[in-house]
């Protein structure tokens, strides 16, 4: 309330600048500081420190900054609480894509991940993609910024799409910095160029290749263990070789690539493509990484199904004329889950809900 010169009090409504502070601040009222503490300095106050008859609401209350002494208690039944028993959002894995971008929209669109235009739908989902996303298929960069776009989309949704490092990653990775330099192969000089030209490369993705794409291919995982499931790209246990737990192992390889030195990525790469440990060894390989990183079950690509079968003669199906895959490939006393459906081969491209139906 104000008095004007002249006039008799003129009636407003008060409004929350008006109550800014509550009385338990060292202030003579709500309107502020007064010269004289005797001195009223506004309408009559109740105890509070509000103006008679006025009833305090909920945004009344004062702004406590974090860091600030007063706390602010509010009342738990008008806080809708998170139930304790809550499911986690739904999770998927994706196996090797290698290049084939239409292919794999199609199979996201499939599960409900993507929309008609290739946009995140899933909401809070999440969505892990194994590794290999270029070489042998037409558009490896075009599934690189794919994967790239969808990781913020889904983000911004509250879910997430990450990805983890392939041996083709790091092939392309080579290929790129270290060109027609020799390195040592174990088995005589050989070049990353011509790895990567045998095992598939594109000069359509390599002429696309931005140094955008070499950073985000340069800092992805090597491996993660998802609700029981210790995800990895290749079938083998040749990731003890890089550390007794993940953080280790994923430190150790973005290390080794920024250290960028041909003959210590070479080996990495070498290492990354051996197959068949969970087939040959059987489940003790599996348990064995199990046991060192956590985790009920492996979830891989790397190795196409129809290959890891014994189906075709080579992971490029000249021997074959189409495999059917219908879905993952549970084996190792059903302590692995091979997720690479062999759409190299004329397989299929694989999206799938974890866990496994039983």
């Amino acid at each position: 309330m104000t008095q004007g010169a002249g006039q008799g009090p003129e009636v407003r409504t008060p409004t929350v600048r008006d109550f800014r502070v509550p009385a338990y601040v060292h202030e003579a009222g709500p309107y502020g500081h007064s010269a004289d503490p005797g001195e009223a300095s506004g309408p009559a106050e109740d105890p509070e420190g509000y103006p008679e008859g006025y009833t305090p609401t909920q945004r009344d209350l004062p702004v406590i900054n974090r860091g600030d002494t007063l706390q602010v208690v509010i009342d738990p039944e008008t806080t809708a609480a998170e139930p304790s028993s809550a499911r986690p959002s739904p999770l998927f894995v994706v196996g090797d894509v290698h290049g084939y971008l239409d292919e794999l929209l199609a199979a996201l669109r499939e599960k409900g991940l993507v929309d008609a235009a290739g946009n995140w739908s899933a909401g809070t989902a999440r969505l892990w993609f194994l590794g290999d996303f270029t070489d042998r298929g037409p558009d490896g960069i075009g599934v690189i910024d794919l994967v790239m776009r969808l990781s913020a989309e889904a983000a911004a949704a509250g879910g997430y799409c990450k990805a983890l490092m392939g041996n083709h990653e790091l092939l392309l990775l080579g290929a790129k910095r270290f060109g027609d330099t020799p390195v040592n192969s174990g088995a005589g000089t050989a070049t990353f160029q011509a790895a990567w030209l045998l095992n598939g490369g594109q000069k359509t993705d390599m002429d696309r290749l931005q140094d955008h794409h070499l950073q985000w291919m340069a800092r992805l995982d090597a491996m993660e263990e998802v609700d029981g499931h210790l995800l990895v790209h290749s079938d083998t246990t040749a990731y003890r070789d890089y550390g007794d737990s993940i953080e280790a192992v994923n430190d150790t390889v973005r290390e080794t690539i920024t250290r960028n030195d041909p003959d210590e990525v070479w080996d990495l790469f070498r290492k990354f493509t051996r197959r068949f440990s969970f087939r040959d060894e059987g489940a003790d390989a599996v348990r064995s990484l199990l046991e060192t990183y956590g985790g009920n079950r492996i979830v891989h690509g790397h190795s196409p199904i129809p290959y890891l079968l014994g189906e075709v003669g080579s992971e490029d199906g000249e021997d074959g004329t189409g495999p059917s895959v219908d879905g993952p490939y549970t084996y190792a006393d059903g302590l692995a889950v091979a997720m690479d459906g062999g759409v190299t081969m004329a397989g299929k491209l694989l999206v799938q809900e974890l866990p496994l139906p039983t």
